[in-house]
């Protein structure tokens, strides 16, 4: 015969220091309710909850309400920034290598060297021209 067996649920308590520095977190926008339900495993009613209690940014009669697609729109938005960017940069790369190849061409080919030399006196100048 079976034993009577109960599944016991776990009952995290948690102190309103780290209560405050979720919800500091949370208004500061470094992470969503949906990320810091995630990161913690902490419902998001509890969250909410806590954001009511301890939010600086709380009035009473008002209901913070964060849409899940915002949060998405904002990151799709972010990644497609990063990845301008980055495409960016890689052409400025390309610029710059093409600019070292020529100035390695230019020194090895005309004997011309660009780069700048600090044992090379500066230029006088142009000089008055004398007119004929």
């Amino acid at each position: 015969m079976r034993a009577n067996v109960k599944l016991l649920r776990k009952h995290r308590q948690f102190t309103d220091e780290f209560k405050k520095e979720i919800i500091s977190e949370f208004e500061s926008g470094k992470f969503s309710v949906c990320q810091l339900e995630k990161l913690h495993n902490i419902s998001n009613s509890i969250l909410y909850s806590w954001i009511y209690k301890f939010s600086t940014f709380n009035q009473s009669g008002f209901r913070i309400v964060e849409m899940k697609a915002s949060t998405t729109n904002k990151v799709k938005e972010l990644e497609l920034k990063v990845k301008e960017l980055e495409r960016i940069v890689g052409q400025k790369q390309i610029q710059v290598d093409y600019l070292e190849k020529m100035i390695d061409l230019a020194k090895t080919d005309l004997n011309i060297d660009i780069k700048k030399n600090y044992n090379t006196p500066q230029s006088v100048g142009s000089g008055k021209t004398i007119k004929k």
